[in-house]
């Protein structure tokens, strides 16, 4: 073979693996949903590192709640999302097949509600006959109103608005609510003329825990179970930063940066919700008492509770028996600190 034909030949080999390459990728398409809430992780979106890990075309969507992000896996333009808890029981109650492989966060200050100044609310005993708001469908929604049924008062009582974060400000900012259950950017919003009445961990003390997770359609999940365990992989690097290395999240940070271009507010204001959240390491996500466990899986309790709470409400018309086979802790077994 003279020196023209093997270039002529190298270039057709060259090309014929390049398509291959293109069309391997072009396989590896996936939507990812994602909300407004400082994750660690999330500075993996906005410097694309999920896709150079995963080795994944990644969609990612920015939702203004879980229930938005289930309606969007509903009608398939979703196989990945971030949500809540509640949103969570009340899709799966209805019949979506979707599985949790990764915690993000569970009951902590990062949620929480906030009164207003001059709203004459000065602790729980002053919530009657008062207006406050959640958005639709949250976990925030649902600590609300477990707060509310607590405290032996029913929506007859106190008002409950279910209506998006950014109308929650809006709302507040113009006195027409006096308070709201919400979670960054509304939190540090709503803080600046207010004060925190009460925590999402307060909430779960009183026996309405809740819960942030990755979820991926179950059908997805079954055919790509190496993107999860990638994605996951991801995730907890950034974790194990930010517990090791707080330098590298304040608020002068690349970090908190990335977070604010990505979320909105200011560095500072990332840094600061950064410091709110309840995070799990991977090995005790992957305990019976979250993820792990099959039918025995705490956080699949944490659901079946929301649902039959959820049921009273009026909110969903059935219960499961079991809610363990929609949380899975395959993902988390590669994983490693």
């Amino acid at each position: 073979m003279n020196f023209r034909n093997l270039v002529a030949a190298i270039a057709v080999s060259v090309g014929t693996l390049a398509t291959a390459i293109v069309a391997e990728a072009a396989d590896k398409k996936v939507v990812v949903g994602y909300q407004t809430d400082a994750l660690p992780s999330s500075v993996a979106i906005a410097n694309g590192e999920f896709a150079k890990d995963t080795g994944y075309d990644i969609d990612f969507r920015r939702f203004n709640s879980g229930a938005e992000i289930f309606a969007a896996i509903a009608s398939g333009d979703v196989q990945v999302g971030y949500v809540g808890s509640s949103p969570f029981a009340a899709a799966v109650s209805r019949g979506l097949e979707v599985k949790a492989f990764y915690l993000a966060s569970i009951s902590g200050i990062d949620e929480a509600l906030v009164v207003r100044n001059g709203s004459g609310i000065e602790s729980l005993n002053d919530l009657r006959g008062k207006k406050l708001a959640a958005a639709p469908v949250s976990t925030d929604h649902y600590q609300l109103l477990a707060l509310i049924k607590s405290l032996g008062l029913t929506e007859k009582d106190v008002q409950v608005f279910a209506v998006p974060q950014p109308e929650i400000v809006a709302s507040y900012n113009r006195g027409d609510i006096d308070g709201g259950f919400v979670w960054d950017p509304a939190l540090t919003e709503l803080k600046k003329n207010g004060k925190v009445l009460v925590t999402s961990k307060d909430v779960a003390d009183k026996g309405a825990p809740t819960f942030s997770a990755w979820v991926a359609t179950s059908t997805f999940a079954t055919e790509n179970p190496e993107f999860l365990k990638g994605f996951a992989s991801v995730i907890n690097k950034y974790y194990a930063s930010f517990a090791s290395d707080k330098a590298v999240w304040g608020p002068d940070s690349d970090n908190a940066k990335s977070l604010a271009k990505l979320l909105g507010g200011t560095a500072e204001q990332q840094a600061s919700a950064l410091k709110n959240l309840t995070l799990l390491t991977p090995e005790v996500q992957a305990s019976d008492a979250w993820l792990g466990g099959g039918e025995k899986a705490g956080a699949g309790k944490i659901l079946k509770d929301t649902a039959s709470f959820l049921k009273e409400q009026g909110k969903v018309s059935d219960v499961l028996a079991n809610y363990g086979a929609f949380v899975t802790a395959d993902a988390l077994t590669s994983v490693s600190n």
